[in-house]
């Protein structure tokens, strides 16, 4: 099934809710999303980037955790414009969000958005000045949440052999924020 959460919603409205919880649900399934980012020379550079889950997504908004003299910062300095990719290949499903993205360096911010487990890529901790967060204000975003049964493989297998007919592919939604 094919739909598009604008359908039917005045822009003040906003996505519809239902869509946008089924995206955060399939995003948190995800630990580590590909961030595309722009550098001068129209080149697109994707790096794996680890979703802060426990910061929500009420808002449409994501946080990610990030060196603040990074390439990738240089980068959003420049062209704020990204991308984010998300797949979970053993669930078949697969999402791509757009948005703009800007470095925060707010101390308070990052002490929030801290967990023990960032000590790995910083060892100093939230204080260290090498720490930034980067937050993303979703835009688009699209999701594919396919069958992943081995039996709904099989029997698409066999239904395409025996009708010439593609079996369903499963819900895809265009989500728009703003």
């Amino acid at each position: 099934m094919v739909h598009s959460s604008t359908a039917g919603h005045s822009p003040d409205q906003g996505p519809d809710k239902g869509d946008v919880k089924k995206l955060w649900e399939m995003m948190k399934g995800v630990q580590v999303a590909m961030m595309t980012t722009l550098d001068d020379n129209g080149r697109l550079n994707s790096r794996p980037m680890a979703t802060l889950s426990h910061a929500g997504f009420e808002d449409g908004t994501l946080w990610f955790f990030t060196r603040a003299h990074s390439e990738k910062v240089a980068e959003i300095d420049r062209h704020w414009r990204v991308n984010l990719a998300y797949a979970n290949p053993d669930k078949q499903d697969y999402i791509s969000v757009s948005g703009i993205a800007e470095v925060v360096r707010d101390r308070d911010k990052i002490r929030f958005l801290w967990r023990d487990i960032m000590t790995t890529w910083f060892p100093q901790g939230p204080d260290d000045p090498e720490v930034a967060l980067l937050k993303v204000s979703v835009d688009q975003a699209e999701y594919w949440d396919s069958p992943s049964s081995t039996m709904v493989y099989a029997y698409g297998y066999v239904k395409a052999k025996l009708t010439g007919q593609s079996p369903d592919p499963g819900d895809n939604a265009k989500i728009a924020f703003q």
